[in-house]
């Protein structure tokens, strides 16, 4: 999808460092049965990210990665209001409609992305010329195809849109938790700054999906 070698391989980074994380907070033994599928959701969005900047990524089967971010929205949506862990019962619904937003949106690019069953990447660009609403036009770019129609080209310009305020959101609360750190006579308490990796990793996805969109238009 990205032509850019540069760019690729620095979302490729981008996005495999929040993975890792949410890879890592799946199998912690500490970690809750609804935050563990948070966190694999967030995994899988990591993981389908790093295919779609890659060639090889259009030959993978795009059924099974809709149904995974369909239900993805629907489970952040749908599970907020009980996560009431301060007695606010909405407290989390607005960081879960933004998780719904993004996983939505993963199911819509993997839906423009899919190459009809090819075999390899470039089998997956021949075909994805005569998708529609997809331009191969792109390849001389920074990306290897570009939407077509105007219905199309809103939709990634809002989504783009909508990905970079989450990103500041929640880079707004990443400096909150990390300025509240408790502290000791013998300094910060370690560990402390764990709070402040989670919406630290929720706000680099959101701008790495925010710049993969901006590369569609």
């Amino acid at each position: 999808m990205i032509a850019a070698s540069g760019l690729r391989w620095t979302l490729t980074l981008l996005f495999a460092l929040t993975s890792a994380h949410g890879f890592r907070r799946t199998v912690m033994p500490a970690t809750g049965r609804a935050d563990r599928v948070d966190h694999a959701l967030h995994t899988a969005m990591g993981l389908a990210m790093i295919a779609m900047v890659w060639p090889w990524g259009m030959s993978l089967v795009a059924g099974p990665q809709i149904v995974v971010f369909v239900a993805g929205a629907l489970w952040f949506v749908c599970a907020a209001p009980f996560r009431a862990g301060d007695g606010t019962r909405f407290k989390g619904l607005p960081g879960a409609l933004a998780q719904a937003v993004l996983m939505g949106a993963m199911a819509w690019m993997v839906t423009l992305m899919d190459s009809g069953g090819t075999d390899d990447g470039a089998g997956g660009g021949g075909a994805m010329q005569g998708m529609p609403g997809m331009d191969m036009a792109g390849s001389a770019g920074a990306a290897t195809m570009t939407l077509t129609g105007t219905g199309p080209k809103a939709v990634a310009g809002l989504l783009a849109l909508a990905s970079v305020g989450f990103a500041l959101w929640w880079l707004t609360q990443a400096f909150d938790r990390a300025r509240d750190v408790p502290t000791t006579e013998a300094g910060p308490v370690p560990g402390g700054r764990e709070a402040a990796l989670g919406p630290a990793c929720h706000a680099a996805m959101a701008l790495g999906m925010a710049a993969t969109f901006v590369l569609l238009l």
